[in-house]
């Protein structure tokens, strides 16, 4: 019964909490860049802890907030009219502090070895750039296009509605087809259906609340959204993959019944860069 309320107070609570953030559009969406700057920071906070787990890493508040000022750098090109190519430098250029550091300061506690953990050291420090900073930073590029408002209310509703109805299908109808993602065997292929179905659902609808946006033949939406929920499901089972490594349940506590900010955002961090890339090549003149 819990998991039914949750979900409930999700869709009927969160979802209209979160679309009216993205209907504040002045600054380019300023609230909802703060949004993002927020969950980068408390995302990439959960990952650096799961991926401490099995891996020496480099001093979290440096990592972590290098990894929340791409999506800062992100707001100011669009804030400022200027090209993204320079958040992607930004972006590169943390990962250079972060060859810096290891450079200049290895392991003071190894000092007949230093350099021994570098390598996974790297690795786990430009992962959470990656994941906790880089991807969700293409949320705040959609804030500059001339629908952006309706791009990315239509991208929240996929992704949500991709979630809740993967629950709902696989509840009714998933029983005989679970256990073959060995990530979350919980889940059920009836339930990866119900979730794409659902989200090009959601899409063709959009296709009549707004045509002068959704423009075109009909396949450009369905295309549109079975990347998201085909992308949506596997950034969903990649955290599994995750926690399980870790050998924790969730990725924090910060959200009471569902876990922590990267329970909730998976899905989110891994569609929203592949759902920018097929707008603007589908539905703007970029």
């Amino acid at each position: 019964m819990s998991k039914v309320i949750n979900r409930l107070l999700t869709f009927f609570v969160g979802l209209p909490l979160v679309v009216l953030v993205v209907c504040f559009t002045p600054l380019h969406h300023i609230l909802l860049h703060i949004t993002i700057i927020a969950f980068s920071c408390l995302a990439s906070c959960e990952i650096y802890n799961l991926l401490a787990k099995n891996l020496p890493m480099q001093k979290k508040s440096i990592v972590v907030g290098l990894s929340m000022l791409i999506p800062l750098a992100t707001y100011v090109c669009a804030l400022l009219k200027l090209d993204f190519v320079l958040s992607t430098l930004f972006f590169i250029a943390s990962f250079m502090v972060l060859l810096v550091m290891e450079v200049f300061y290895p392991n003071p506690k190894n000092p007949e070895d230093p350099f021994a953990d570098s390598n996974k050291k790297l690795v786990g420090s430009l992962f959470v750039l990656v994941y906790g900073g880089y991807l969700i930073s293409f949320i705040s590029r959609m804030t500059v296009l001339e629908h952006s408002t309706e791009f990315i209310v239509l991208f929240l509703v996929m992704i949500f509605l991709c979630d809740s109805a993967a629950w709902f299908f696989g509840v009714l109808f998933g029983k005989g087809s679970r256990g073959y993602v060995k990530a979350s065997p919980n889940k059920s292929i009836a339930g990866f259906v119900g979730g794409i179905l659902a989200s090009i659902a959601s899409g063709i609808l959009c296709t009549f609340i707004w045509p002068q946006v959704f423009t075109g033949p009909l396949w450009r939406i369905v295309l549109l959204g079975l990347v998201v929920s085909i992308s949506a499901i596997l950034g969903d089972l990649a955290e599994s993959v995750f926690k399980r490594s870790a050998k924790e349940k969730d990725s924090g506590n910060m959200i009471p019944g569902r876990g922590g900010v990267l329970d909730s955002i998976d899905s989110i961090l891994m569609a929203a860069p592949l759902f920018y890339f097929v707008i603007t090549m589908l539905f703007t003149d970029l």
